[in-house]
């Protein structure tokens, strides 16, 4: 099994950081995690375009995590796509979808009638809502749903993946400090969790205030806490995503997770894989197996 970030930022605009989405790949399957901003082209960039997408999954319905998914479609039909998007996401996705159909209709059809393409089969979805437990069996992978804490958004979930070969992959979604997630994800080949960098944020006139700074961070998981996560898991690595805020001082990050996490991590980036059976880490034309060097 193969992770990818494809995003690793927030709702903040960031040339390097896009909106948050990973991809898994295990065999000939392709499973999204999210679909946040610019994730279309991150699965180009990844060699994985989405008209060739297995299942989309939707942690939860916050808009940073699902604001691509029309443009998704789109591509994906582009791209020769000839069967519905399967979408699996939380109570409310499928009124969603629904919906979003619906206010680009008029385009769609327009698109349609006028490219004449062979089919238009991959332009449709075929939504899935889940809950707690088993998401989707898929040739060699299975994904369940644990249920994290995001309140005040009540249905929001981590994600864990089995792979055939004995792997394992788990996804933190969008959550504060969680036992359950935590308990889902002990002794995982690959903890992927969310980083709310705490502190960085400051009060601007006219833009934030104290009082919301607080409010964001309080249904995050804070940097001071996800090396503790991570620890209390016992994963055999971490990967850090979802950053918030997107600029922040790595060798910081780094030095505050170390203090509770003695096992390899790093600081993701777009475009980061990590490939569980072989150990291995590629950034660009960089790979390193863990161990090799400092996250």
């Amino acid at each position: 099994m193969k992770v990818t970030l494809l995003g690793t930022g927030c709702p903040q605009c960031h040339t390097k950081r896009y909106g948050p989405a990973n991809l898994v790949r295990h065999g000939d399957v392709s499973v999204l995690v999210d679909c946040g901003s610019g994730v279309t082209q991150r699965l180009v960039g990844a060699g994985s375009p989405g008209g060739g997408l297995d299942a989309v999954l939707l942690t939860h319905l916050h808009s940073d995590h699902l604001v691509d998914l029309y443009q998704l479609m789109v591509s994906g039909w582009h791209q020769g796509r000839s069967t519905p998007q399967r979408i699996y996401g939380p109570k409310g996705t499928r009124a969603y979808v629904d919906g979003l159909l619906d206010l680009w209709k008029d385009e769609r059809n327009l698109r349609i009638a006028h490219e004449q393409r062979p089919s238009s089969a991959g332009f449709t979805a075929e939504v899935v809502e889940y809950g707690e437990g088993p998401v989707v069996e898929l040739p060699g992978l299975s994904v369940s749903a644990v249920k994290v804490d995001h309140r005040p958004v009540e249905e929001a979930y981590g994600f864990v993946f089995r792979a055939d070969d004995g792997s394992t992959a788990v996804f933190s979604g969008d959550t504060r400090y969680c036992p359950a997630l935590i308990e889902a994800a002990r002794g995982t080949d690959v903890l992927i969790h969310e980083c709310f960098i705490h502190g960085l944020m400051k009060p601007v006139p006219g833009m934030r205030t104290q009082e919301g700074i607080d409010a964001v961070a309080s249904y995050h998981t804070l940097s001071a806490e996800v090396g503790k996560v991570a620890a209390e898991a016992r994963a055999r690595f971490l990967m850090l995503n979802h950053f918030v805020p997107a600029e922040f001082d790595r060798e910081a990050l780094s030095a505050e997770v170390a203090r509770d996490f003695t096992g390899p991590f790093a600081i993701g980036e777009d475009l980061m894989s990590y490939d569980i059976p072989t150990r291995t880490l590629t950034h660009g034309d960089a790979h390193w197996r863990l161990g090799e060097r400092p996250a």
